[in-house]
């Protein structure tokens, strides 16, 4: 396809305050699906006896899976189901959890709430799959993970991670002004070549 880059989502550094004391829970933020795994999140909470805050649409595509695989599990005591929430309320949940939990059964193209939790200076507890390891620094900014065993391993040395350390990494490689530099890098690039040499090249953005 031609492919002279790839740049990743940025956000604007004010959108997210840093909230370097945060609280105990683990935190839950997307939509409830399959490949989601939301099923994966509570078995880790339960492993390690924390609170799990959800916070979770579920489409008109998934209910009939939210109601057979999952409602049924949102009664444990130490489940908190909050349903969707909206961007005014994002930072402060983010922010106030000790981890994100991003334990999909997928090769997700890109995962913003990973950028948004670094925002916070929320560690992340990720499965490794699709961008998961280009996102998310292992023993720097969370821990990539492989199954729910090696997760509720993770969260025993959360404590490890520097918030602060979050935060720059998400300043340095996920702003938006280092995405709009990214982009203006390549086009650069592109309009110094020989005029005809770059004909047909693709820029890809990161999928969400």
């Amino acid at each position: 396809m031609n492919w002279c880059g790839t740049v990743y989502h940025g956000l604007p550094e004010d959108l997210y305050d840093f909230i370097e004391t945060p609280s105990d829970y683990l935190a839950f933020l997307g939509r409830i699906c399959p490949e989601k795994g939301v099923d994966r999140a509570i078995q880790i909470a339960e492993r390690t006896g924390r609170k799990l805050k959800i916070a979770a649409k579920v489409d008109a595509v998934d209910r009939e899976y939210f109601s057979q695989e999952i409602e049924p599990l949102l009664s444990r005591p130490f489940i908190e189901f909050l349903g969707e929430i909206g961007e005014a309320d994002k930072g402060e949940f983010l922010g106030n959890a000790a981890a994100l939990l991003f334990p999909i059964d997928w090769p997700e193209p890109f995962g913003l709430v990973m950028i948004e939790a670094l925002a916070c200076g929320t560690p992340v507890i990720a499965f490794n799959g699709g961008s998961v390891p280009e996102i998310i620094e292992n023993g720097i900014t969370g821990f990539v993970v492989s199954d729910i065993e090696e997760a509720a391993s993770a969260m025993e040395r959360i404590s490890t991670i520097n918030r602060w350390k979050c935060r720059e990494t998400f300043e340095q490689r996920f702003s938006a002004n280092r995405m709009a530099n990214d982009y203006l890098a390549i086009y650069r690039w592109l309009v110094s070549r020989r005029e005809g040499d770059g004909a047909g090249m693709t820029v890809f953005r990161s999928a969400a």
